[in-house]
């Protein structure tokens, strides 16, 4: 009776961190050096060979505007390996500022643009930056002012 006894409150200890494991986040809670972000402006799509790559999010907080770029489980579940980008872009879209780019990550921010006095959108793109070249797809969000 005592094993089971053990048994039992294992068990019980158990299913509680069963329950709390989370499963994939759909964005990252804040980027590097920032506590507090806030969305701005509508979510864009990446399109890679017919199918959804990731999703590109604007954020802003701690004084600056940050782009997010987040890979779907589909397309990492039908790839081994990519390259992502995400930016800033100001100037009507033609000015690249505070590039992160990376290799198989799931989530990235950018590094975080002094940008909130200008109409700005978050870019993403698959490539290895430090902006989008012939060949790479890349998407933008609304611009924000």
């Amino acid at each position: 009776m005592a094993i089971f006894t053990k048994i039992a409150a294992v068990a019980a200890l158990a299913v509680p961190l069963l329950v709390a494991v989370p499963g994939t986040a759909q964005a990252a809670a804040t980027p590097s050096g920032c506590s507090s972000v806030t969305q701005i402006g509508s979510t864009a799509y990446l399109n890679v060979g017919g199918e959804t790559m990731a999703s590109v999010k604007q954020y802003k907080g701690c004084g600056k505007n940050y782009s997010y770029i987040y890979v779907w489980q589909g397309y990492r579940s039908n790839h081994s390996s990519w390259d992502v980008c995400a930016a800033i872009v100001t100037g009507g879209g033609h000015d690249v500022q505070d590039p992160q780019c990376g290799h198989n990550d799931v989530e990235l921010w950018s590094f975080g643009a002094a940008t909130l006095s200008e109409c700005t959108q978050a870019l993403g793109w698959n490539g290895t930056g430090p902006i989008p070249y012939a060949g790479e797809v890349a998407v933008k969000t609304d611009v924000r002012c």
